[in-house]
């Protein structure tokens, strides 16, 4: 998707293009980015939604405001917020609520998933992007994440994303893989600190679920 551009070096693009191309984001969709980050996802959305969308860049960490100020600085649709998952309290119900890699970290994770499903209006999605870190594989070797509370939490998305009343639409996943250097390589290195140099990588697959609330009409009709 083109509309990507901004995540052209992001390994795990693909799915989420492959999500958002499912959805029909387009212009005018307001969207919840849960954990935010620096902003990457956020600033990929607003282009697709255009200057009559909006999209609220959420996370814990205040310093994340100041990165996502950075990053959409011109970008008027972005609305950063100070707020934890599980915490989660928006102006307005979105058309979209979107998470990657949070719910690993997180205290409750059906908890975030149940307050994400609360945001949207009727008919409209969830979608939730998380790994499950110990099939990833170092020359054959099982990667961990010691410090997440969750690292395998990909495994359970899909029955989260039900336990929370909505639909499950798709689900999936994909693992990039590689060998030398390049984005795999370079990924890996800055997760973990380590260069794998010539060991082949797999990266832990990352599991997508599209959910949709229950509802009369679809999400574009509610708009």
């Amino acid at each position: 998707m083109s509309e990507l551009t901004g995540l052209r070096d992001d390994v795990y693009r693909r799915p989420l293009a492959t999500a958002l191309l499912r959805l029909g984001l387009g212009p005018g969709w307001r969207c919840a980015d849960v954990g935010a980050g620096g902003g990457d996802v956020s600033v990929a959305l607003a282009e697709m939604v255009g200057r009559d969308g909006r999209v609220y860049a959420i996370d814990s960490d205040p310093l994340a405001r100041d990165e996502v100020a950075r990053a959409a600085a011109a970008h008027a649709q972005v609305i950063a917020l100070t707020q934890a998952g599980e915490d989660l309290s928006l102006p307005e119900e979105v058309d979209l609520a979107f998470c990657r890699f949070l719910l690993l970290h997180v205290h409750d994770p059906a908890v975030v998933v149940g307050r994400m499903a609360a945001a949207v209006k009727p008919g409209a999605w969830v979608v939730a992007q998380e790994p499950i870190t110990s099939a990833g594989r170092i020359d054959g070797r099982p990667m961990s994440m010691p410090d997440a509370r969750h690292p395998d939490i990909g495994a359970f998305l899909p029955s989260l994303v039900r336990q929370a009343g909505l639909e499950v639409i798709d689900a999936w996943a994909e693992a990039p893989a590689g060998v030398g250097p390049g984005p795999v390589a370079h990924y890996l290195e800055s997760l973990t600190g380590v260069d794998p140099g010539d060991d082949p990588v797999v990266l832990p697959p990352l599991v997508t679920v599209i959910g949709r609330r229950s509802g009369e009409g679809d999400a574009a009709s509610s708009r």
